[in-house]
């Protein structure tokens, strides 16, 4: 996000990364060489868009000084290295427990995840929104045998999966949870697809009938 940003309000949002107490309009102006007009117009558009705001003021021995600081969802946009974490948890947890174990263990969370959001199953079109919620950038599409299917633009895990194709367990036993049947993983993105598109099949009922 922060690419999208000019360079003085990136420039603006470092000088705070490094005050984490803030900084006041004064001393930004100072810091970045500009004048304390663009100084106001910029923390006016970042305050806007949910990466700085107000802290306290500090005393000066006339009008207090407004300070300014990063929200948490400005620290969020610089690098973090979530994913060489969960990389190493995963290489470090199979060697501990197995292949098979660690399949169930990525399965398990899928449906905690999924029982986490809903307690009945339902249908492809709220599995989409559960989805969307985290990044999926899914659709519903129907297949010319009017079957549903949904058809994932993101893979949330993609460099992740890439490298331990077992978090795609995860995706597969959420939908399925979610829509409280079987899950085809029919194209996946790790394997070459252009999107992930996963086909719910209803559970069969187990036959009941007594043997005569």
């Amino acid at each position: 996000m922060l690419e999208g940003l000019g360079r003085t309000q990136q420039d603006l949002l470092n000088a705070l990364l490094y005050q984490a107490s803030g900084m006041s309009i004064d001393e930004l102006a100072e810091h970045l060489a500009v004048t304390r007009t663009a100084i106001r117009q910029h923390l006016a558009a970042l305050e806007r868009d949910g990466l700085v705001l107000r802290g306290e003021t500090r005393p000066t021995g006339r009008r207090p000084e407004q300070l300014y600081r990063l929200t948490d969802h400005a620290r969020e946009q610089f690098p973090r290295q979530y994913q060489m974490l969960a990389s190493v948890l995963i290489d470090e947890v199979a060697d501990i427990i197995g292949p098979e174990a660690m399949t169930t263990l990525m399965r398990n969370l899928g449906r905690k995840l999924a029982q986490d959001r809903e307690h009945e199953a339902v249908d492809e079109a709220r599995i989409m929104q559960h989805m969307n919620q985290v990044g999926y950038e899914a659709e519903v599409f129907f297949r010319s045998s009017g079957a549903p299917e949904i058809v994932a633009h993101n893979c949330v895990f993609h460099r992740l999966a890439a490298a331990h194709p077992v978090v795609c367990e995860l995706d597969l036993a959420l939908i399925g949870t979610l829509g409280g049947g079987e899950v085809e993983h029919a194209e996946c993105m790790v394997r070459g697809g252009h999107v992930c598109r996963f086909r719910l099949r209803p559970v069969e009922p187990e036959d009941s009938t007594p043997e005569q």
